[in-house]
């Protein structure tokens, strides 16, 4: 699993002109499931997400984590962030995982994340054409990929 993470003052997602769903100040992450992808992945990146310290504490440092901040998460679905661009200019999708097996994983993780927040994980539509905006605070966006651990 590839995760996309942002720290922001806020984001929402709208599909078809429809607002889906918002957060304010939080975490907006963006993931992606590759093939073969398992409980293990998953898990990795529960305990890494929650516990990365990337708020300002009141010095100005980066020292809290989102439970700290009272913050809240938005999880979007993205297969591209498993595009394969290794030949020619056509990125190639083939490690993404099937999306029956997909949507099962990113409900997991929303409800996951949900858990370990302590509120409800907002979400996009698995699947949909969603339009994400979003104010990068900072701006801090930090990759994680649970292959390499």
């Amino acid at each position: 699993m590839k995760a996309v993470i942002q720290r922001v003052t806020e984001a929402s997602v709208t599909v078809a002109g429809q607002p889906v769903s918002s957060i304010g100040k939080g975490l907006m992450i963006l993931l992606g499931i590759q093939k073969g992808d398992t409980d293990e992945d998953r898990d990795y990146l529960l305990k890494k997400i929650p516990r990365l310290r990337i708020f300002d504490d009141e010095n100005g440092v980066m020292n809290l984590d989102i439970t700290q901040v009272g913050g809240e998460i938005l999880l979007v679905s993205q297969f591209t962030l498993l595009a394969n661009t290794r030949k020619g200019n056509r990125p190639s999708y083939i490690d993404a995982e099937d999306p029956e097996v997909a949507t099962a994983r990113y409900e997991e993780m929303a409800e996951a994340l949900s858990e370990a927040l302590g509120r409800p994980t907002q979400k996009g539509i698995f699947g949909a054409d969603m339009q994400v905006q979003l104010v990068n605070d900072g701006p801090v966006t930090i990759l994680i990929d649970s292959k390499n651990r």
